[in-house]
């Protein structure tokens, strides 16, 4: 019998913070885009969404670190520069630092998702004006999670609904959720990989 996927679901914060910086850190590939996001002068940067959560749904349930995640997702908030060209310039230079590993890192500004994304879903979007308002903006609490590295190179977990929904192995959406399609099929893939796991489906209507 492989360990209690949710053993640590009444654990303090502390358990748990330090909980997602060990399962993280397990995946070499995460691990250096964390360490090479510090030398490319990204502003408010952080790792987050399934590079995050998978990692630790990969721990609590005894599977290798990488496993199921497809990609990295680099986010950077820069209100400041809310064109395309500067989005670019951030992501030829990430690029570059990124090119050996055999991994797919994204890079975006939080900033900017509100511009595309009303015009793409016909949903009005709050400006972002930091790393921690994106966290805030996902689909469902679980995946509200990041983590990066200070100048010290201490890992930092931003989480700012905390840690109940992301251990409790049951993800639901939030309310009103504005892609409840996307939600579902998305959720759908997930189920395959983790059956451990409970997922809501969103309502369509």
């Amino acid at each position: 019998m492989g360990p209690d996927p949710r053993r640590l679901a009444n654990a303090s914060d502390a358990e748990r913070r330090a909980f997602v910086i060990e399962a993280v850190f397990a995946n070499a590939t995460a691990r250096a885009v964390l360490e090479r996001a510090q030398t490319i002068d990204l502003p408010d940067w952080a790792l987050m969404a399934g590079a995050v959560y998978q990692a630790v749904w990969n721990r609590l349930t005894g599977r290798p670190a990488d496993y199921g995640v497809n990609d990295y997702d680099l986010a950077y908030c820069d209100p400041s520069d809310l064109t395309e060209a500067g989005e670019a310039a951030f992501v030829e230079r990430a690029s570059r630092a990124f090119a050996d590993l055999d991994a797919e890192v994204e890079i975006c500004n939080q900033a900017r998702v509100p511009i595309w994304f009303s015009a793409l879903y016909g949903v009005e979007r709050a400006p972002i004006q930091s790393t921690e308002d994106a966290v805030k903006e996902f689909a469902s609490l679980t995946h509200a999670v990041a983590i990066r590295l200070a100048a010290d190179g201490t890992p930092e977990v931003i989480a700012p609904y905390g840690f109940d929904e992301l251990f409790s192995l049951v993800v639901k959406p939030m309310p009103d959720i504005s892609t409840p399609d996307h939600w579902n099929a998305k959720i759908a893939r997930q189920k395959q990989l983790w059956p451990e796991i409970e997922f809501v489906r969103a309502m369509v209507t």
